[in-house]
């Protein structure tokens, strides 16, 4: 038997290739090249609870389309909203105006360097806040979800076939 020297350092073994993330899975790389928007299911499942109309939400997913970095809110012409949507931007302005009322979206105005008026800054801090004011309600119906399955589990398995916690 030959002995293995003291100063030899094994090469490190290959790092496991990553799994492709469940959205590239779905999508496709080509489609996911093109963007991606991160749309928190709160958000989706919460809707009515927001007092959101259908054309809001979909307002409020195009703004997020734009929105790439926290410290950047988004600036879309109403223009290119409604272009985007199909409908008119005088629909965008007034569905906007309500969700400024309900305090989702802060609309800053702002001007170009020559004075005229430029597309609108839109702040979603309002709609962030009420996203994370409804996790621990969406928390507590997940854990009853839980539960319930884990009580009809154990109804279903008969007592000495039930695995110990």
């Amino acid at each position: 038997m030959t002995k293995q020297p003291t100063n030899v350092v094994s090469f490190p073994a290959a790092a496991p290739a990553k799994a492709e993330a469940s959205h590239v899975r779905i999508w496709s790389k080509p489609v996911v090249a093109l963007g991606y928007t991160a749309l928190p299911s709160v958000m989706i499942q919460a809707q009515r609870r927001l007092g959101i109309t259908p054309l809001q939400f979909n307002i409020l997913a195009q703004l997020l389309d734009y929105w790439r970095e926290p410290s950047r809110a988004p600036f879309p012409s109403k223009a290119e909203l409604a272009e985007r949507i199909g409908v008119k931007p005088k629909t965008i302005q007034t569905n906007i105006r309500a969700l400024e009322k309900a305090q989702l979206v802060t609309r800053e105005m702002r001007k170009t360097a020559a004075g005229d008026w430029n597309s609108n800054v839109y702040h979603l801090d309002g709609l962030v806040a009420r996203i994370k004011a409804l996790v621990p309600e969406f928390e507590a119906a997940r854990e009853e979800r839980n539960k319930a399955k884990a009580a009809q589990k154990r109804a279903q398995t008969p007592k000495g076939q039930r695995q110990q916690p």
